[in-house]
């Protein structure tokens, strides 16, 4: 019985953060057409970079901005799309762990305690990872 409870609460978090996802792709479709979106974006970054984030910054995010945006609107769609279906969960949410994890360590967010209680953050970082360890086989998933 307490399987079936947590299979059903994995599954709650998985067509929830699904549906997250699909709308931040969502938000993204300009990137589809215009990178500069993404890149005054990473430029406002960078004049608060520290160290670390700053040499991301400068030699792959910034140079590779044209491709990221893209990137990044397909990728948040298509983990959006796998998520509410129940597809490759495990993969898919893996996938998106390292994909949130990086914007907030380009942004910075990630060393600033800010990054503890924004909803943005570790919720949606701690839920991939749930999913990615023990979202397989879960409730209406197309593809147990």
């Amino acid at each position: 019985m307490a399987g079936n409870r947590q299979a059903a609460g994995l599954t709650v978090i998985r067509v929830g953060l699904g549906v997250f996802f699909l709308f931040e792709a969502v938000s993204k479709l300009a990137w589809l057409t215009d990178a500069g979106i993404l890149a005054r974006q990473l430029d406002t970054w960078l004049e608060a970079a520290l160290p670390w984030p700053r040499w991301y910054l400068e030699h792959v995010a910034i140079p590779g901005a044209w491709a990221f945006a893209r990137v990044v609107t397909i990728a948040e769609a298509a983990l959006g799309l796998a998520l509410v279906l129940g597809v490759l969960t495990r993969t898919a949410a893996l996938l998106g762990f390292v994909m949130v994890l990086n914007f907030h360590f380009a942004s910075g967010a990630l060393f600033q305690y800010g990054f503890l209680t924004n909803g943005y953050g570790l919720p949606v970082l701690a839920s991939l990872l749930c999913l990615a360890i023990g979202g397989s086989k879960l409730p209406l998933s197309l593809r147990k």
